[in-house]
């Protein structure tokens, strides 16, 4: 303000001291990056202990505190305030968005039903009308995520901060320690969101946690990150009419999206044994330019900085070799040259918080609902791969699937929960829980509860075993747009007599549907199916046996039966031995031994899955 006359001035002396009286005595914030809004104290009376943490000012004490600005801690951070909440959003990063923004990833993977309900809505769906649909502008997509934050007078908005360390009490999360303007701040809160990506705040905190595919006995798998990466100068035309003729029925195209060149793809010879191409799923920028999901990079450490920058490196390094390429063998991209790359790598993995439920790989394949529903998810099980000898799978494709509130409370740590692809899921069932649309419903989910955990002064654990607590989140979560409805969907294979056994195997990972939910149980057995799984069986249980386990081309029963007794540690010269050895240990069941009979048989994978299935139980079982 400009003071222009002895008049002002006079008035000045008065207002600007009230107005510093009225500043500190309502509660209203410091002004931020992004939003001056004010951040209301409630509940002054409540027993929480962030009211007993030291240095406690209303200028760094909030309702809630959400950390991490990826689309997830946008959604939460949004539906608290909508809720009524002080909240404070915390981002280490320069803008928000995280893998849309700075990962460039302008590809929605969306969660319809086979009957084609959107299964993901309230603010997702904000999201995604305003952005324009499944693929988009990236930067439009900044904005319009600056603009939701903006929107909201209560959130006050932390960019370029980075946690330091969380701030406990006991077990209770009481506040957090960050790097702001080079200075070490505190700031403290009633409840706590974990929006990070890799559970940055959940896993220092305490909360105990898996990497990886760790739980299920593969201890050095994750599947590998991406750098996506901008062309200019395509022929849009010529590639949507080569990927809709190209005879492939995997390829399409439309005026944004295109996804294809399988072929042309996985030809590339890298010039870097720790990379490779696949197909390209491609999406068309409003300048008209491509961004490009294809490039898969291995042995990044994805919780090392320094290891980040360097596979950003050697990606960037490979796309001087790749642009020739793909300017030769790719239609539509003759005249193509590189804009650059993103600013971070699409990671799709790290870590797999434990809360008071994990979500399995039965739990999205089985089509189940829970009580506690607050998302809905149907996305396939994409598995993608971890390694160069590793082309990834789909284990299988939902109809859709319940996320339950219980997933998004960890373990061990009360006043917080984690929301996205570090939420509560086994490895498996985060191959599809991982994606964006469900984290971004989790998120809205997460405001919610944390305003009712508020205001009815109960912990998040306690709600978890309250169905009027539930109840009351699902209603408001539905008044404000989301998908809940309450659904029993049956899948047919569960009617199958061996389906115990591809549950058992599908849980390791070893067998798998695909799109079509299709597990050739009908299928004669082949060497490599049965040498897979009877030898990654035996490793997952614990029991390796002393070389790895090699069948002919055309394994029949004989030869299977001595095989899984040899892998038993039994050296047996018939195979009348193996069938007595087996049977007695409960293997080769009487509902078994009629497949079994023909020792000249090539059997179905069905009777194998069940065979090696009862031995991976036999082995867990036995010290």
């Amino acid at each position: 303000m400009v003071v222009k006359d002895l008049t002002n001035r006079f008035y000045a002396t008065l207002i600007i001291p009230l107005l510093f009286f009225l500043f500190f005595t309502t509660g209203c914030t410091v002004q931020n990056e992004i939003n001056p809004g004010p951040a209301h104290m409630e509940n002054k009376n409540s027993s929480d202990k962030a009211e007993t943490a030291p240095h406690l000012t209303q200028i760094n004490y909030y309702d809630l505190i959400v950390v991490g600005g990826e689309p997830e801690g946008v959604a939460a951070a949004v539906s608290g305030a909508r809720s009524g909440l002080s909240v404070l959003l915390i981002e280490d990063d320069r803008a928000l968005g995280g893998l849309i923004t700075l990962g460039k990833l302008s590809f929605l993977d969306m969660n319809y039903g086979k009957d084609g309900t959107l299964l993901t809505r309230g603010i997702f769906k904000e999201f995604y009308d305003a952005v324009g649909g499944t693929v988009f502008d990236v930067e439009k997509a900044k904005k319009v995520f600056t603009d939701m934050v903006e929107e909201q007078d209560t959130i006050t908005l932390k960019l370029n901060t980075s946690l330091v360390e969380p701030i406990k009490d006991g077990n209770n999360l009481i506040g957090v320690r960050v790097r702001e303007g080079g200075e070490i701040k505190e700031y403290y809160g009633k409840r706590f969101i974990d929006a990070t990506a890799d559970a940055d705040l959940a896993a220092p905190a305490g909360v105990p946690y898996t990497i990886g595919r760790e739980d299920i006995g593969e201890k050095e798998k994750t599947m590998g990150v991406t750098l996506v990466f901008e062309l200019t100068n395509v022929n849009w035309p010529r590639i949507v009419n080569y990927l809709r003729t190209d005879g492939d029925k995997y390829s399409g195209a439309g005026k944004r999206a295109a996804w294809g060149y399988k072929k042309e793809g996985y030809s590339y010879e890298p010039k870097d044994p720790g990379i490779r191409l696949r197909g390209f799923n491609i999406a068309r920028q409003d300048n008209g330019n491509v961004l490009i999901n294809a490039l898969i990079i291995f042995g990044v450490d994805v919780f090392d900085p320094e290891s980040r920058q360097k596979a950003i490196a050697r990606a960037r390094r490979e796309l001087e070799y790749l642009m020739p390429y793909i300017r030769e063998n790719f239609a539509g991209f003759e005249n193509a040259e590189l804009v650059g790359t993103a600013e971070q790598l699409y990671v799709r993995e790290s870590r797999h918080i434990i809360g008071e439920y994990q979500l399995t790989i039965d739990d999205v394949l089985e089509n189940r609902d829970h009580w506690d529903r607050i998302a809905i998810g149907s996305y396939p099980v994409d598995i993608q791969p971890s390694s160069k000898d590793d082309y990834g799978f789909v284990l299988g494709n939902p109809d859709r699937y319940s996320i339950p509130f219980r997933s998004l409370v960890p373990l061990k740590i009360e006043n917080l929960l984690v929301v996205g692809r570090s939420a509560s899921y086994t490895s498996l069932a985060a191959g599809s829980a991982r994606v964006i649309p469900v984290g971004m419903c989790e998120g809205e989910a997460a405001g919610v509860a944390a305003a009712y955990s508020i205001k009815h002064n109960i912990s998040f654990r306690e709600m978890t075993k309250s169905e009027e607590a539930i109840k009351s989140v699902q209603e408001e979560l539905v008044a404000r747009g989301a998908y809940l409805e309450p659904f029993n969907i049956k899948d047919p294979l569960t009617d199958h007599w061996a389906y115990e056994g591809v549950k058992t195997l599908r849980r390791l990972g070893l067998v798998k549907g695909g799109y079509n939910n299709d597990y050739g149980l009908n299928e004669k057995i082949d060497k490599w199916f049965f040498q897979t799984i009877l030898n990654e069986s035996l490793k997952k249980a614990g029991s390796p046996p002393g070389r790895y386990i090699e069948v002919s081309a055309r394994p029949a029963n004989e030869e299977i039966l001595k095989s899984v007794a040899f892998g038993l540690g039994k050296q047996v010269e018939t195979v009348h031995e193996a069938r007595e050895i087996l049977s007695e240990l409960g293997i080769l069941t009487d509902e078994l031994k009629p497949y079994f009979t023909d020792n000249n048989k090539r059997p179905n994978k069905a009777e194998v899955i069940m065979l090696v299935a009862n031995l991976y139980k036999y082995c867990l079982a036995t010290p």
